[in-house]
């Protein structure tokens, strides 16, 4: 495996980072630019560990999440295990749901902890950890995982939003839904993306005869889903039966709201799509911004 990479973009105010699958992009305000120079040293140093923890306890963190299984040692994957344990009783799920969100938690958390900084972000794939000082905002691009643009979100400081992540069809993880896309936004990243990758797969029509499905571990041999079925492609649908299959997802969606796991969602199949809570989001038809109950 090769060492981990780094390397500071043009503009001076984002650093990429690189190491086996983890691909970040991570982006800080300061008052001071030496404060950003601290910062982007911390998360260089932070990241440098980062795939040889996970990978030392990666057969716990493939395994389903249960009142009797023991927690991870490691600090991220921790973060994992606490962001998906809430969630146990709703279905099947391990700590890798929310691998991508508590990877990108624990480098900003490195950065915060070095220097004082104005605003921060860590984007690992599209799942973004966020940090906001008073006054500062993050406007945050809402794409399906194909990359269409469904809209954008400004996110205030002060509002409780620190996590936006995306999963459905399409992504680099494997979905038991059909939804094209689910975006939630979270009090962390690992909680957000734990969040939106239980509502993607609730966004289904079990037995479809247009909905075809594999084992998991038929096409990856290691997959913790092990051998349930996850969606390979979807075909003709009736508006019937999107809405059905999106009100589902909303369903479980809202209970994660109401018990305050997320703050939001964005719910998109086939060009339909359902919200929950109260998302400043300025759609791509239209200049207006709209805030969603």
């Amino acid at each position: 495996m090769s060492a981990p990479q780094a390397v500071l973009l043009k503009d001076g105010a984002r650093l990429h980072l690189q190491h086996g699958p983890i691909d970040l992009i991570v982006g800080a305000d300061a008052a001071c630019a030496s404060d950003r120079t601290v910062a982007f040293d911390a998360a260089r140093t932070r990241f440098e560990t980062v795939l040889t923890e996970l990978t030392g306890e990666l057969p716990l963190l493939r395994t389903g999440i249960t009142k009797a299984r023991s927690a991870p040692a490691g600090v991220i994957a921790r973060r994992m295990y606490d962001a998906v344990r809430a969630h146990m009783s709703r279905s099947f799920v391990t700590p890798m749901a929310a691998v991508a969100g508590a990877v990108a938690d624990e480098v900003l958390h490195s950065m915060t902890q070095a220097a004082p900084l104005t605003r921060a972000y860590v984007n690992n794939g599209g799942d973004i950890a966020l940090h906001l000082s008073e006054g500062q905002q993050f406007t945050a691009a809402i794409a399906g995982l194909t990359g269409a643009a469904l809209g954008q979100v400004r996110i205030p400081a002060g509002a409780g939003i620190c996590g936006i992540a995306t999963s459905g069809q399409g992504g680099r993880s494997l979905s038991l839904g059909i939804a094209d896309s689910v975006t939630a936004l979270g009090t962390s990243a690992a909680s957000a993306d734990a969040a939106a990758t239980l509502i993607a797969n609730a966004v289904d029509l079990p037995h479809h005869p247009n909905v075809q499905r594999q084992p998991a571990n038929h096409l990856h041999p290691d997959s913790d889903l092990e051998d349930r079925p996850i969606v390979t492609h979807v075909g003709s649908l009736s508006q019937g039966e999107i809405a059905l299959a999106l009100d589902r997802g909303l369903s479980m969606a809202y209970a994660m709201k109401e018990e305050n796991h997320i703050h939001g969602a964005y719910l998109n199949l086939r060009g339909n799509n359902r919200l929950v809570g109260r998302i400043p989001m300025q759609s791509p038809k239209t200049d207006q911004e709209v805030a969603y109950g």
